[in-house]
């Protein structure tokens, strides 16, 4: 497409895709949403970015190889779900901790399961930019 209004608004659309889709993966740590939905909403923001200004200029946006974003992704899941076994229980198993835990206060929940919603957004993110980037590359 050849817009100027439609580039520079994607920009910004595609900037604010971004840092909704990371409010949704933090979101969704305790509650509905997560790496999911997360990891396609981000996408979304490239996908648009690459229908306006091309492919080429996405991946330099992107700065990294979506297999490369996949990859990583599936690597930290796996490693989520082999932490629990590091601590005897089966695979997959929720670790949790609690930072400034008081007697009153449960603190900062912290555990494994964000660790593999980080994973499956990535993922999910670097798998959707593939297809799409070598779909429009085709056509």
């Amino acid at each position: 497409m050849n817009s100027i209004i439609l580039r520079v608004g994607t920009r910004y659309l595609c900037g604010l895709l971004v840092l909704f889709s990371l409010y949704m993966l933090i979101r969704g740590h305790n509650e509905p949403g997560g790496g999911f939905i997360g990891g396609l909403i981000g996408s979304t923001g490239f996908v648009l970015f690459a229908l306006a200004c091309g492919t080429a200029d996405a991946r330099a946006a992107l700065k990294v190889m979506p297999q490369n974003i996949a990859m990583a992704g599936l690597g930290i899941a796996l490693l989520a779900g082999i932490a629990a076994a590091v601590f005897g229980d089966a695979l997959f198993t929720g670790q949790w901790l609690f930072i400034n835990e008081t007697p009153e206060d449960k603190g900062i929940p912290l555990s494994t399961v964000l660790v593999f919603d980080i994973g499956v957004y990535l993922v999910v993110f670097g798998s959707i930019l593939s297809i799409v980037f070598a779909m429009e590359e085709e056509i």
